[in-house]
């Protein structure tokens, strides 16, 4: 199970960035201003999710090529950018119900935030370890069809790599007041979230949800102490 997890997270690390981007090598491409200040030119709900996606895909691969010509990538500084530019684009609290699983019901609001808020501090940290070793790839998008006024996408993608199989990624996003957020991502049919949940639920067998909150809350910090 965490060599699974460990493999999802590596693989969105390199294409998640590319989300929704035109069929090209995005490596060569650069963030110009039009496109980075379009979510800010209209309210978040009128953006669309491949125009949200694109301006984000750009300044991330700009970030990278700089923090890869530098002489060391810095793990906390590639944190930082994470948090700041790519984890908005996330609907944390629904990625946590949903790997929780009928568990979430059963815990109070005060501990559905601390799961959410532990949960989120690992994806960030795992996720950008993964981004701090990214490598080019040619990542080829679907035409993304949706009804409209639809208020749920799923983007479909393929990531190709010299000496690889070919993987396909789709994201599941959902229109929310603050724009869309990607609330799963599924490599090969595989769901970032859910496999996170059978480790959940058995330790909520185990030690309860306050223990499964105590649980994660340790790993960050152990993470933490690795900086």
């Amino acid at each position: 199970m965490k060599r699974l997890q460990a493999m999802l997270l590596a693989t969105v690390a390199v294409a998640l960035p590319g989300a929704l981007a035109p069929t090209t090598a995005l490596a060569g491409e650069s963030l110009s201003p039009a496109v980075a200040l379009a979510p800010a030119a209209t309210h978040a709900q009128d953006v669309a999710p491949d125009v949200v996606l694109k301006a984000v895909t750009l300044e991330v691969i700009a970030f990278i090529k700089a923090e890869h010509a530098a002489p060391s990538v810095s793990v906390d500084k590639v944190t930082a950018f994470v948090e700041s530019r790519i984890l908005p684009l996330f609907d944390f609290p629904r990625m946590t119900q949903i790997a929780m699983g009928r568990n979430w019901s059963l815990a109070t609001p005060a501990q559905q935030k601390a799961l959410t808020h532990e949960f989120r501090t690992l994806l960030v940290r795992t996720y950008s370890v993964a981004l701090s070793s990214y490598h080019d790839q040619i990542i080829e998008y679907k035409p993304l069809r949706t009804a409209p006024g639809a208020a749920e996408v799923t983007v479909k993608s393929e990531v190709k790599q010299a000496g690889a199989e070919r993987m396909t990624i789709d994201y599941d996003m959902e229109k929310t007041v603050a724009g869309w957020k990607v609330y799963d991502v599924k490599i090969i049919g595989l769901s970032l979230v859910t496999t996170y949940r059978s480790t959940f639920v058995g330790r909520v067998r185990d030690v309860g949800i306050d223990g499964l909150i105590k649980a994660l809350a340790d790993k960050n910090q152990q993470n933490a102490l690795k900086s």
